[in-house]
């Protein structure tokens, strides 16, 4: 089994951090509090080998040219969720 390692770039400009959808919902020492949990589940060695999991069934697949539209959405949609969940890792541990 391989180990996670966060790929270089992958967190997204500070403006679109700002933008995130559930700020929009949640209070700003709330969105703190949820940022340090995604840090804390995260960083224990079953947290590491889930995310390890994740990036290789998500970042480590290519999309085929038999894909339909809605495969394609369906991956990027995998992928968008674990680029969230690895920037609000980020952010919980600065």
């Amino acid at each position: 089994m391989f180990w996670y390692r966060q790929p270089k770039n992958i967190l997204a400009s500070k403006e679109m951090q700002e933008n995130f959808i559930y700020q929009a919902y949640i209070k700003k020492s709330e969105k703190r509090d949820i940022e340090k949990l995604f840090a804390r589940c995260f960083s224990q060695e079953d947290g590491k080998k889930v995310l390890a999991y994740l990036h290789y069934i998500t970042f480590c697949r290519a999309a085929s040219a038999s894909m339909s539209e809605a495969e394609l959405r369906h991956m990027e949609g995998q992928r968008t969720l674990l680029s969230t969940i690895l920037r609000l890792i980020d952010l919980g541990r600065s």
